[in-house]
C-alpha cells in the first residue's frame, strides 16, 4: 500500500497530498528527487514500482524478505539497497515488536518498503520538510532523516529493556542495533552531500550510544543466566547426595539381610539329604546358625580386607606438606 508519493525540488515539496505513481516517476527528469513510501506492499503492487523506477528485480525480492540484520547492497544505475531493522517496545506486553524497512536511494528517488508496525517513517518525512536546506541536498538527506528516526526510536526500547532486563528480546535487539554501525559507517563514507555528514555522525554517535548500553544489557544478562545455572547446578549436586545417600542405606540393609536369604533359600529345599539330616533341634542349630555366621564371618573380614586400602587411597590422596612436624 502507497502511503505518501512527494516529489521534492530545491528544498520544498511540490504540490499537496500524495502525486500518483505515474506522474511523480515522470518528474525525475526535472531534477530534484521522489520519496515513495509502501507499508507491506503487495506482488503486484512492487512489480508496478520495479517497472516505474527501474528496479533489480532481485533487490525487488530482498526488500520483501524479513531480515534479521541491518546491511547495505549495491545494484546497477547507482541504486543502493539500505536494510534497516525497527524496534518498538511494548509497555503492556513487555516485550520488543521488530519491524523491517527496506531503502531503495538514488540520486532521483527514494523508495521505502516497510513491514511490521514498528517502522513509522510519517515524523520523519515532517521533520525534513522543515530543513529546506538539507532537503535540498537530495536524495541522501532522506536517507539520513530515515537513519536519524529508526536511531532515535531505539533509545526506548533501551529504557523498557533496563526495567525488563531478564527478556531475552534484549539479545535480537543487540542483532538490530550492533550491525547497523557498518552500515550507517558506509553511508557516511559515500554520502555526496558534505552538509550531512555533521548529521550523519551526529546519528553514529547516537547509535554508537545504545550499542554499549544494549551490550552492558546482553552482559549482564549473560550473568543472571549463568547465575542461574549455578543455582540449579547446586540443587542438582544436593539431589545427586541425598541419592547417594539413599543407595548406601539400601545397600547396606541389602548387605545384611543377604546371609539370611541364603539361608532361608538353602533351607526351604527339599531334598533327601537335607531332610535326612536334619531331624533334631541340635542340628538345626548346628546347620542354621553355622550356615548363618559363617557368611556373617566371610562379609566382616573382607569389609575389614578392604578398610587398609581405603586409608591407603585417601592418605594418597592428601597435598604434600600436611603431614606432622
Amino acid at each position: 500500500m502507497i502511503i505518501d508519493c512527494a516529489y521534492y525540488k530545491d528544498g520544498q515539496r511540490s504540490g499537496e497530498g500524495a502525486v500518483p505513481l505515474e506522474e511523480v516517476a515522470a518528474r525525475r527528469s526535472e531534477g530534484g528527487f521522489v520519496w515513495l513510501g509502501l507499508f507491506e506492499p503487495g506482488a503486484e503492487e512492487l512489480a508496478q514500482v520495479r517497472d516505474a523506477f527501474g528496479l533489480h528485480e532481485l533487490a525487488v525480492e530482498d526488500a520483501q524478505s524479513i531480515h534479521l540484520r541491518p546491511k547495505i547492497e549495491n545494484y546497477e544505475n547507482d541504486v543502493r539497497l539500505v536494510i534497516l531493522r525497527t524496534a518498538r517496545y511494548d509497555d503492556a506486553e513487555e516485550e520488543v515488536d521488530f519491524g523491517n524497512i527496506a531503502i531503495f536511494v538514488a540520486p532521483t528517488f527514494v523508495i521505502t518498503v516497510r513491514q511490521g508496525v514498528a517502522s513509522k517513517l510519517h515524523e520523519a518525512r515532517q521533520r525534513l520538510e522543515q530543513r529546506p536546506e538539507l532537503l535540498a541536498a537530495g536524495s541522501s538527506s532522506a536517507l539520513w532523516a530515515i537513519l536519524d528516526e529508526v536511531v532515535d526510536d531505539y533509545a526506548p526500547v533501551v529504557a523498557g529493556l533496563e526495567r525488563d532486563i531478564d527478556e531475552i528480546e534484549a539479545t535480537d535487539f543487540y542483532r538490530a542495533v550492533h550491525p547497523l554501525i557498518a552500515v550507517v559507517a558506509a553511508i557516511e563514507r559515500t554520502t555526496a552531500a558534505p552538509e550531512l555528514l555533521p548529521y550523519l555522525r551526529d546519528v553514529q554517535d547516537h547509535l554508537l550510544l545504545v550499542d554499549e548500553e544494549v551490550a552492558a544489557q546482553r552482559d549482564l544478562l549473560g550473568t543472571v543466566l549463568q547465575a542461574n545455572m549455578a543455582v540449579i547446578s547446586v540443587e542438582q549436586t544436593k539431589v545427586g547426595v541425598r541419592q547417594n545417600s539413599t543407595m548406601e542405606q539400601l545397600t547396606v540393609l541389602a548387605t545384611i539381610f543377604l546371609p539370611l536369604t541364603f539361608i532361608t533359600g538353602f533351607f526351604g529345599q527339599n531334598f533327601a539329604w537335607l531332610v535326612q539330616h536334619i531331624s533334631s533341634y541340635t542340628a538345626f542349630i548346628v546347620y542354621g546358625l553355622g550356615g548363618l555366621v559363617v557368611p556373617l564371618a566371610l562379609l566382616f573380614w573382607w569389609m575389614r580386607a578392604r578398610m587398609p586400602h581405603a586409608d591407603t587411597s585417601a592418605a594418597a590422596a592428601e597435598p604434600a606438606g600436611t603431614g606432622h612436624h
